[in-house]
Order: structure tokens, then C-alpha cells, then sequence
């Protein structure tokens, strides 16, 4: 057994200590943290520091890997027992941390492949996080058998959520970067569960659309078109958009990642001849995905939160799938008009519309605007297909929308991008102005009759 495995399952029996709150009280649970965080700093050397030391301790002589771990999981105690997170949420997820790490360094004694070692974390972190979730619950709030089966669905999807996003942290952070995983895990599952209203699907449901999910995400890995991260990232807002809006919202957003993706293949090498490729041979990652789909998420999150009647107001939910087909429908257009007219003709800038070298922020095919239309027209002819909202003038507000958040693409690129805004930023603020355009014209348009 390997150092690292060793301090793995050290890690994950500390992780179980998380049950002390649920069986005792908060106080006895700060007793043990604090105990366990005292001891660590006093061992500087010797064999249990050989133990439980990370490669950054050795420099510092102190056990801070694992005082930051404990600190993490306290912080979360502490919001879980003043707040309305659920105990079984916080339990769940220190477990989630704990079991997930120790299964990758498990997974790394028996392959070197990377895609292996993720899909170790994420399996054995869902089901510990499960686990977690049910003893809690049985304990804290004593509940019955029937009682956590109907509880089941929502706890299978917290704890494939949390891992998801778990694993797509240590893959993009540094390698002892779990007590922020852990925080940002907690507050995910926080979030989620606060929307248990929304969530109507059942168990065998759940697990459909983590099979779907997982199935296109790893598709994407094997084509070469997302690299883990993007994969990671892609399954998380996949699931998160079936599970909160259904799959009509997920066709929608997986029309963007397929053709988005084959179209970064368009012609690759003569791109890459170009300087205009992307890089990693074409691999999407988090970044990028994020960049695109951050805004759609949170379109996802506010049609949930307003089915639930959990915003001030009670906006329409249907104004939130507007605003999501708008942002998605924009990604699509400047992924189609980037990737498809930069392989053609010299662009132009977009504000001064002089000649530019190819790959130049801002700057414009005429064969790569027309791409960028036929995108948000195919996102726009999906969502009209698919939701009896969309009807004609919908579909017309969503092709504008995506037009005009691929021009606010284009002017950011070439006043503001490489000075003040990196790509990402600027995605994500062309298909913000995206949503914003097609919710703002949909409400017109009520307004007007």
C-alpha cells in the first residue's frame, strides 16, 4: 500500500468522524475537530507525519493539509447547524470528499488512466454521499424506511451532483485542494436541496439521466472534442438541466455541445496551419464549456427556483427558458461563426472592418455570420419543436437573441479582449447579453399583446 493511499484512507476514516454530529451533537463534533486539528499541528515529524503529511507539509513542517481539511468540514458543521442546510447534506458531503479520494488513489495502484481514476471518485463519492445522506437522516430526524426511499431520488441526485463537481475541482485545482472542494461541494448541495420542490422525478429517473449524461459525456472524451474537465463539466450541466427542466432544456443544450464540438474539428489542420485551432487538438475544457453554459445554468436554476415559487415576485418560469434558449442559441452562433468562418477569406474587424490576420479578436467572415445564424436558427427551430411556449415569434425572438449575442462577441473581442476581458469573460458575457436580449423581447412583446 502507497503513501498517498495510506493518507487517503486516514483521510476517509476522519471523514467519518462527520457522523458524531448527527449521533451526538454539534459540540461533541467541534470537540473531535478540534482535537484532530490540535494533534496535527503538533506532529512535525516521525511516522504519522510520514503518514498524513501532503508534499507541501514537508516544506512547512506542520500538518496543514489535513488542519485545512478539518477546518473545512467544521466551517460546513457550523453553516449546516445555524443555516437550513440539512445535517444530511453536510454529512454527506465530508463523506463524499473522503470515500471519492480514497477510491482514485485506490484506482491509481490498478491503471494509469486518467479517465479510470475520475470515474473511480465519482462512483464510490455518489454512493458514500448516499450513504451519508440516509444515516443522517435516520438518525437526526428519525426517519422510517419508506421515509428515505422517498428520499432516495433526491439524495442519489445531490450526491451524483456533488461528485461530479467535486471531481471536476481536483482535476482543474491543485491536488490538496480538497477543503475547498469540500466548501464548494456543500454549498452545491445546499443550493440543490433548497430546490427539492422542483424535483419531481424518480429514482429509476435519476439514474436514466445520469446514464444519458454520463454516455454523451463520455462520448465527447472518446471523440477528442472535450478533454476530462470538459467532460466532467458537460455531464454536471447535463444532469443539473434534465433534472431541473427536463429534457427538452437538455436537447437544447446538447445540440450547442455536439455541433459546437464537431465544428472545432472542421477542418482542423488547415485551422491549425491558420493559428485559428483550438487548442488540445480541438478538447473543449471546463473553461470553455463554463464560458458557453454558465449562463444557461443559471437560466436552468431560476425556472426550477420560480417553479417552486422560491424567487420574490414569482417571475413566469417561461421567461427563464426564453433566457436560456437566448444564451445557448448565442454560444452555438459564435462557436459555428468562429470555427466555420476561419477558414475562409481574410476577416475583417467587426468596428472598423479593415482587414485583419486570421484569428484576430473581433474579427468577421461574411461565411462565418451566416454560420452563426443557421446556429441560432437550429437552436431556435429545437426549442419551437419542443416547447409549446416557442411558438413562431418565440423562435424569431430566439434567432435574434443568438445574432445579436454573436456580435457582442465580436465588438467585445475587438475592443476589450486581451486588455481587460480574457475569452472566457467574453463568452460568457455574449450569451448573458444573449439571455438578457431574448427575455427582454419576449416581455415586450407580452407587454405589447
Amino acid at each position: 500500500m502507497t503513501a498517498p493511499v495510506r493518507r487517503a484512507g486516514v483521510f476517509a476514516a476522519l471523514c467519518t468522524l462527520a457522523l458524531a454530529v448527527p449521533l451526538g451533537n454539534p459540540h461533541v463534533g467541534a470537540v473531535i475537530a478540534a482535537v484532530a486539528a490540535l494533534g496535527a499541528l503538533a506532529v512535525t515529524d516521525g511516522p504519522i507525519f510520514e503518514l498524513l503529511a501532503y508534499p507541501s507539509d514537508y516544506e512547512a513542517g506542520r500538518l496543514y493539509g489535513i488542519v485545512t481539511l478539518v477546518l473545512a468540514g467544521t466551517t460546513l458543521g457550523l453553516i449546516a447547524v445555524t443555516t437550513s442546510m440539512s445535517i444530511a447534506v453536510f454529512v454527506g458531503t465530508v463523506l463524499l470528499v473522503g470515500y471519492g479520494n480514497l477510491a482514485e488513489q485506490l484506482a491509481h495502484q490498478w491503471t494509469d488512466r486518467d479517465v479510470v481514476h475520475t470515474a473511480a471518485f465519482c462512483v464510490v463519492a455518489t454512493v458514500a454521499a448516499v450513504v451519508g445522506q440516509s444515516v443522517a437522516r435516520s438518525i437526526a430526524d428519525g426517519a422510517a424506511f419508506e421515509s428515505l426511499s422517498a428520499a432516495l431520488p433526491t439524495m442519489l441526485f445531490l450526491g451524483a451532483s456533488g461528485a461530479l463537481l467535486a471531481s471536476l475541482l481536483r482535476d482543474i485545482l491543485f491536488a490538496n485542494d480538497d477543503p475547498v472542494v469540500m466548501l464548494t461541494v456543500g454549498l452545491l448541495g445546499w443550493l440543490l436541496a433548497e430546490l427539492e420542490p422542483a424535483l419531481a422525478l424518480s429514482g429509476g429517473e435519476i439514474v436514466a439521466a445520469l446514464a444519458i449524461t454520463v454516455a454523451f459525456g463520455y462520448l465527447s472524451y472518446a471523440l477528442e472534442t472535450a478533454s476530462i474537465a470538459g467532460m466532467l463539466t458537460g455531464i454536471l450541466l447535463g444532469l443539473l438541466t434534465i433534472v431541473l427542466g427536463g429534457y427538452g432544456w437538455f436537447a437544447v443544450l446538447i445540440s450547442f455541445f455536439a455541433i459546437g464540438g464537431l465544428s472545432s474539428k472542421y477542418r482542423y489542420e488547415e485551422k491549425a496551419e491558420r493559428g485559428v485551432a483550438e487548442d488540445n487538438n480541438g478538447a473543449r475544457g471546463s473553461g470553455n464549456v463554463l464560458g458557453n453554459a454558465a449562463v444557461a445554468l443559471g437560466a436552468v436554476l431560476g425556472y426550477a427556483a420560480s417553479s417552486a415559487t422560491l424567487l420574490p415576485g414569482n417571475p413566469e418560469p417561461s421567461l427563464f427558458l426564453f433566457a436560456f434558449a437566448g444564451s445557448v442559441a448565442t454560444a452555438m452562433s459564435d462557436t459555428l461563426s468562429s470555427e466555420i468562418g476561419s477558414v475562409f477569406e481574410t476577416p475583417r474587424l467587426i468596428t472598423t472592418l479593415e482587414p485583419v490576420e486570421p484569428g484576430t479578436d473581433g474579427g468577421v467572415t461574411w461565411q462565418g455570420e451566416i454560420a452563426g445564424v443557421v446556429g441560432a436558427t437550429v437552436v431556435a427551430g429545437i426549442s419551437y419543436g419542443l416547447f409549446d411556449a416557442v411558438a413562431t415569434v418565440g423562435a424569431a425572438i430566439i434567432i435574434a437573441a443568438g445574432v445579436v449575442g454573436m456580435t457582442v462577441d465580436s465588438l467585445l473581442g475587438a475592443t476589450l479582449e486581451g486588455r481587460v476581458l480574457g475569452n472566457q469573460s467574453v463568452n460568457f458575457l455574449a450569451t448573458l447579453s444573449g439571455a438578457l436580449v431574448c427575455a427582454l423581447l419576449v416581455l415586450s412583446f407580452a407587454v405589447l399583446g
